[in-house]
């Protein structure tokens, strides 16, 4: 059998189950969870490996849900299939959980459910007669990085070391035995044609600065009290009046938001906390500019005499897409959305914890459209539901094929040409180093 033919064997076999990988996605959308708190969407994987077959390991990295399937025509390299679990906190989104706020405002719902969907039509069509090497399906979890206070107090007590799903997988060893990895984002930019790679993703770190003040009485006696919000305040117009000094080729982006600003408003506030990150193209702008959002908030603090406490945690890295997947995936998308659809993305300002595992093996992350947007807004939605749920599960059962057929002659080349920047060892040393806390008096 030629790989068109197994490929058109797998594509009808997931064209017959299209209604239920979009009954998934749908069903994903309507039960959003925070990332490390995916329970009922990693349970709906588990049950959904065990309907075709598929033995799975659940409880990776606390909700990370893994199938493994060999081929059957020899050995050869593993490729990862990945989607992410968690959705994020979106005011004002109609499919929000009305108890905890999250949304599935990024399109992970439809991740999950394209990687379903291409294990059904693997499996559906007996592809894997046919396939050398391994297939790891891979749900995974907290990609989004928001959460930050309660992920900070799960690594002060020893349950996460890292703040994001596939940092903490790849500690644990969960990438260990892959030998190459991708996954399809939903996409909304119109921009970007029906599907596409990016040129690269910004990394990130994250932050939290805790200003601590003296209460008093706001009314009779605010000479007495140390006003945290101010100190806060002050930071964020300090963290303002540095933008203009970050260069332009390090795309950097900080973005913070104020967590807390006071008790009770007859009171002086005595905390005041604030969230950020501080994105870049690469990890020396990022130092750079995380360097200088440090000064800012040491000015604050310095400002009021007040107090601060900044705590900084390893992000994401900035995402490298092997060129030689790259090419493969652009054949076939463009035979799925048509050679008019398909666009080369350039740098996206957006960060992801996959940069993370393309320090250490050969990995692809695509695009593919279907979504109406702007991304983590109230107003994401996916209108297209071939495009966004089944076209993608298309795309990587054809990756599947390109790459394990002929005994895994597409992975092996895609192996032999990759050169990963980082060891598993030397990536863990780095992010290790960026984690730090430090305490300024500004009194």
């Amino acid at each position: 059998m030629t790989k068109d033919e197994l490929k058109r064997r797998i594509f009808e076999a997931i064209d017959s189950r299209a209604d239920e990988i979009i009954g998934i996605g749908e069903r994903i959308l309507k039960n959003p969870e925070m990332g490390f708190k995916e329970v009922k969407t990693a349970a709906l994987v588990h049950e959904t490996f065990q309907r075709l077959g598929l033995e799975s390991r659940a409880g990776l990295a606390m909700t990370g849900v893994r199938a493994d399937v060999h081929g059957r025509a020899g050995e050869g390299p593993t490729f990862a299939l990945l989607g992410e679990l968690d959705g994020l906190r979106v005011t004002g989104h109609p499919q929000a959980d009305p108890a905890t706020g999250v949304a599935h405002a990024c399109g992970h719902n439809a991740q999950v459910a394209g990687m379903l969907g291409a294990a059904m039509g693997l499996v559906d069509a007996k592809a894997f007669d046919h396939l050398a090497g391994r297939v790891a399906l891979f749900a995974v979890p907290a990609e989004e990085g928001g959460d930050i206070e309660w992920r900070q107090a799960q690594i002060r007590t020893g349950k996460l070391e890292f703040p994001c799903g596939k940092q903490e997988l790849m500690k644990l060893g969960c990438f260990d035995d892959v030998d190459l990895a991708m996954m399809i984002h939903t996409n909304w930019r119109a921009e970007d044609g029906k599907a596409g790679v990016p040129a690269s993703n910004n990394g990130r770190v994250g932050k939290t600065a805790r200003f601590v003040g003296r209460a008093s009485h706001a009314g009779g006696a605010p000479h007495m009290g140390v006003n945290a919000l101010y100190a806060a305040q002050i930071a964020l117009a300090g963290i303002n009046a540095i933008r203009e000094t970050f260069r332009d080729e390090d795309s950097i982006r900080v973005h913070p938001i104020l967590t807390h600003g006071g008790s009770q408003v007859n009171v002086i506030p005595a905390e005041a906390r604030i969230e950020m990150y501080v994105r870049g193209k690469n990890a020396d702008g990022v130092m750079d500019a995380s360097g200088k959002v440090d000064r800012a908030l040491r000015a604050g603090a310095l400002a009021l005499g007040a107090q601060v406490e900044i705590e900084t945690l390893p992000g994401p890295m900035p995402l490298l897409c092997d060129r030689t997947m790259a090419s493969l995936f652009e054949r076939a998308a463009k035979g799925l959305v048509g050679q008019e659809h398909y666009r080369d993305i350039p740098h996206r300002s957006g960060s992801t914890d996959m940069g993370d595992v393309s320090q250490v093996i050969p990995v692809l992350h695509p695009y593919m459209g279907g979504a109406q947007g702007p991304g983590h807004a109230a107003t994401f939605a996916i209108v297209d539901k071939q495009l966004g749920y089944v076209l993608p599960a298309k795309a990587l059962a054809a990756m599947v094929v390109d790459l394990l057929a002929d005994g895994a002659a597409g992975a092996r080349e895609v192996v032999a040409k990759a050169k990963p920047p980082m060891t598993r060892a030397g990536y863990l040393a780095f992010q290790r180093s960026m984690a730090r806390r430090e305490v300024f008096e500004g009194a």
